[in-house]
């Protein structure tokens, strides 16, 4: 039998065959079950996620990676799913529409359709999908079980009993109606923000670079979106974001940098900029690359109402004491397993469909 504890170390192994691959260092370490096999054809996956999408730089990959190995540890893995009856006795098919907007975005999902005794069928985004697939054949190595429970498609999805689909806000429509008579989670684009209350420190403008600029800006929990005092000073907020100067090295980049100034500058806004990053006055969520939109608030409470009243836009709130369930500077791109994507407690679906 198949239970939930087998499940648990798999991924664990897992966990500690991704610790080989960090920012800093990547290191064969020989105690790693079925490295021989996997470890240097991973090296060859990850080379050619890169030439085919150069968002995904390697240290993207590899933060990524290393995100996903400290998340994946016994310990972590036992208190994601106590709370949940997963020993099931009539295990469905499960089928995942994932984007591609940052490496292996799509992993939390699929995690949680096999640990929780279920098959997974993988529909990827044609811009993540070199990753997933390698990872997936180690844990069939390591848990028997597994095999016959992954399936990858590139085809239009057929036979399978629920949904979980990630994208635009234009194809969720898609996915409602498509998917209306399947129990499923339709998630849509969603943004972060941060609330500037003019008490941060020159630190937490760091920190909020990360927020900012970890994969070139382009996930969910990235912030692209400010909040700020009226008539606040953007000087500290600037100096914060140099830290991450470099961006402007990459082509892809430093292309939409130039491409969204010239149209900004040619629709005369009014907009701010310091050679790598434009902040531009917009009551949107969603900036364009290299952007960040910002809005004036005149009152606290007024701005809490406001963005309780937009929570289903919002991913995270980057703040410093001011709401509840907030998030810490700096640590929008450092999820635990149980900050669920949209709020929605994808276990909890996965133990009653």
């Amino acid at each position: 039998m198949n239970s939930i504890q087998n499940r648990i170390t798999a991924f664990a192994k897992l966990g500690d065959f991704l610790s080989q691959f960090s920012v800093d260092n990547i290191k064969k370490i020989d105690s790693i079950e079925h490295n021989e096999i996997f470890f240097d054809g991973f090296l060859h996956q990850m080379k050619i996620a890169q030439e085919k999408n150069s968002w995904f730089t390697k240290e993207n990959i590899l933060f990524s990676l290393n995100s996903l190995s400290k998340a994946l540890t016994e310990s972590n893995l036992n208190t994601f799913t106590k709370d949940h009856n997963l020993n099931i006795d009539s295990p469905k098919k499960v089928a995942i529409i994932m984007a591609g907007n940052i490496p292996l975005v799509g992993f939390h999902d699929f995690l949680s359709v096999l640990i929780s005794g279920h098959s997974v069928l993988v529909k990827q985004s044609s811009n993540d999908k070199h990753l997933l697939p390698f990872l997936a054949k180690y844990l069939e190595y390591v848990e028997v079980s597994f095999k016959g429970k992954i399936t990858f498609t590139e085809e239009k999805l057929t036979d399978f009993d629920a949904v979980i689909a990630t994208g635009s806000d234009n194809t969720a429509r898609y996915f409602e109606f498509y998917f209306k008579n399947k129990p499923n989670i339709i998630r849509k684009s969603r943004n972060s923000v941060a609330v500037i209350t003019g008490k941060e420190t020159e630190e937490d403008f760091i920190q909020l670079s990360d927020d900012v600029f970890q994969y070139f800006g382009l996930g969910c929990r990235n912030v692209s979106k400010l909040y700020v005092p009226k008539d606040y000073n953007f000087d500290a907020f600037f100096t914060g974001m140099y830290a991450k100067k470099d961006m402007i090295n990459n082509a892809k980049y430093a292309n939409n940098y130039d491409y969204n100034k010239a149209v900004y500058l040619m629709s005369l806004f009014d907009l701010l900029e310091n050679g790598f990053l434009m902040i531009k006055e917009d009551k949107s969520y969603s900036s364009p690359i290299a952007t960040i939109f910002y809005e004036y608030y005149e009152n606290e409470t007024d701005l809490k109402i406001k963005l309780n009243q937009d929570k289903e836009k919002i991913q995270c709130i980057v703040a410093k004491d001011f709401i509840e369930d907030e998030i810490a500077f700096g640590q929008t791109q450092h999820p635990k397993l149980t900050d669920y994507a949209d709020g929605v407690n994808t276990l909890d679906f996965l133990s009653k469909i």
